[in-house]
């Protein structure tokens, strides 16, 4: 996908998002991601600093766009279930996206823009189970979301490494109703 004019920062995620899908983020390299994106190679240290700093970049439009999913999730179906769903569903549209966000030993993990995003997933998430019968949400609502993140999280993992084998469904939101239903059924 090689740049011409525009939105050079925007090419060099779309760029190394595509790599990342490819190789995984660990392998992702500055001197290649110019290469694919046909510009020289101080372009993406010239925007991003670093490795580390392009990887910032990509976790938090991550958080962001999971933010973003759960809250449409959640407003759109009042389901806890289906915001567990909408989780899977993100990590299978976004795997790349998804590679970076959970791997912090790559990013600057304390940059203020990348916690904002993280933040903001985490309220989506913890607004489901706020919204979950008393039995389930009151005190014990951290320990709830923590559980329901567990398993979506999982499910999602196992889902993207090919981990598993004969699956109910070869449909990962069916596979995720199926899955989080067992816990969740009147979420």
């Amino acid at each position: 996908m090689p740049y011409h004019h525009g939105d050079l920062r925007r090419a060099l995620i779309a760029a190394a998002l595509v790599a990342i899908a490819e190789h995984g983020p660990a392998a992702l390299s500055l001197r290649d991601l110019a290469r694919r994106a046909d510009v020289s190679h101080a372009a993406p240290a010239h925007h991003f600093g670093d490795k580390a700093g392009l990887l910032t970049a990509i976790a938090t439009e991550g958080f962001t766009l999971l933010a973003a999913a759960l809250r449409d999730a959640g407003t759109r179906t009042g389901s806890f279930l289906e915001v567990g769903v909408a989780y899977v569903g993100f990590a299978v549209d976004h795997p790349a996206h998804f590679a970076v966000m959970y791997r912090p030993d790559l990013y600057h993990a304390t940059d203020p823009a990348v916690l904002a995003a993280r933040d903001q997933a985490g309220a989506s998430l913890h607004g489901g189970v706020a919204a979950l019968p008393d039995t389930r949400a009151g005190e014990e609502s951290a320990t709830n979301a923590l559980a329901a993140w567990s398993l979506v999280h999982g499910l999602a993992t196992l889902w993207l490494s090919g981990s598993l084998r004969d699956p109910p469904s070869d449909d990962p939101r069916t596979l995720a109703r199926m899955v989080a239903g067992v816990l969740f059924a009147s979420g």
